[in-house]
């Protein structure tokens, strides 16, 4: 074959590629990146309300709208017993056995512990049959690298490891809160200390379990909040070497853009902050306008942001090798925050972020997570 005849027969080839992807594209079949997902798509069993049909009726739902679960715990820990390794309180392990027992047998689990309080400023409280008690001496006097802590701390992970067998862990919640906490880093360094000694022995134990912590996405940009960027960096890297995936907590609306549009590449200038696998532990639209304390804070959600939002979220996340993604609340939970007196603060930041609405109503964005929850995992 002459040199001509080779360029002709290379060029018929191009024009046929060509023509069958157009053709994909003018009949809407998706191309071949869109015939597949990398992530899993998923909630936690948050209940829209205090009965008992209630939390069941979110389970029910997890086994259609969602391919892994998100058994998230961020409220204390019984120290004293993980430090003995005695029995733990029956309130905690009934409630472990109800979460499993209801956990669809096809979902992935995710579970999330922490050493760190809700407020993210301190060592968890500590749990008993009566819920969350303060720290009591000696703990109270204790910090994240006291010996006592980091015993009982890796202890209480094996424990919630050994029972739930879960496919990702997470060992710290929101941690790089503490950075915005403490700006002499004293609480972040002794974390850090913590941390780096229960993921070591973690992963001697468990291998084959993703193992990593939760950092809050919008506080890694600069300006996106008030925290200090280069702290912020700095504690990213001090940690990612001891974290299997770069795990976020993203709620774009607790930023300095509220509900206003989003930054283009917002999700691009997270997600390429480290090489690791990605995992959207939490995150959550508003599809409602409501404010919080006294009217100082308006958030004007609308079923139609919310949609975008996760549509944009999606197709960003599909760009990495993004392991899965959670969405915090399935159903708005207006009766439950009616049920514990209505409070005007940061316990309404959540309440209309469901996929369902407060009757049980879908919303709009549905559309776009059941399309992709069609897609087999590649």
């Amino acid at each position: 074959m002459n040199k001509s005849n080779t360029i002709l027969l290379i060029l018929f080839f191009l024009v046929a590629i060509l023509l069958t992807n157009c053709n994909k594209d003018s009949t809407n079949n998706p191309i071949s990146d869109e015939d597949t997902r990398s992530y899993y798509l998923g909630f936690t069993p948050f209940p829209h309300n205090v009965t008992t049909a209630a939390v069941q009726d979110v389970y029910t739902k997890l086994k259609s709208d969602a391919d892994i679960i998100a058994h998230h715990f961020d409220d204390g820990l019984p120290w004293q017993e993980s430090l003995d390794g005695t029995a733990y309180p029956d309130n905690i392990i009934s409630d472990w056995q109800f979460r499993l027992a209801n956990t669809p047998a096809s979902h992935k689990k995710y579970v999330a512990v922490t050493p760190i309080n809700i407020t993210r400023n301190g060592l968890a409280p500590n749990q008993t049959n009566a819920g969350n008690e303060p720290l009591q001496s000696p703990w109270v006097n204790y910090s994240f690298n006291h010996p006592d802590v980091k015993t009982a701390y890796l202890n209480y992970c094996k424990r919630v490891a050994d029972f739930f067998q879960p496919d990702y862990f997470v060992i710290g919640i929101e941690v790089n809160l503490l950075i915005n906490a403490d700006t002499t880093l004293t609480l972040w360094n002794r974390f850090i200390e913590l941390h780096k000694f229960v993921y070591t022995e973690m992963k001697k134990l468990h291998p084959g379990i993703s193992i990593f912590v939760s950092l809050t996405g919008m506080d890694l940009v600069e300006g996106y909040t008030e925290a200090i960027h280069a702290n912020q960096l700095n504690g990213l890297n001090d940690i990612k070497d001891f974290s299997d995936i770069f795990g976020l907590s993203i709620y774009p609306f607790l930023s300095v853009f509220l509900t206003e549009p989003l930054p283009d590449n917002l999700f691009n200038q997270i997600f390429s902050l480290t090489n690791k696998p990605l995992a959207i532990c939490e995150t959550g639209y508003p599809a409602e306008q409501f404010s919080i304390e006294g009217g100082m804070f308006q958030f004007v959600g609308t079923p139609q942001k919310q949609k975008s939002y996760f549509d944009n979220l999606l197709q960003a996340a599909g760009n990495y090798d993004t392991k899965f993604i959670i969405n915090f609340v399935l159903q708005d939970y207006d009766s439950l925050w009616t049920a514990i007196g209505s409070p005007d603060d940061f316990q309404k930041l959540w309440r209309d972020t469901g996929f369902y609405d407060e009757k049980g109503n879908e919303r709009e964005v549905f559309g776009i997570w059941r399309e992709k929850l069609k897609l087999d995992i590649n």
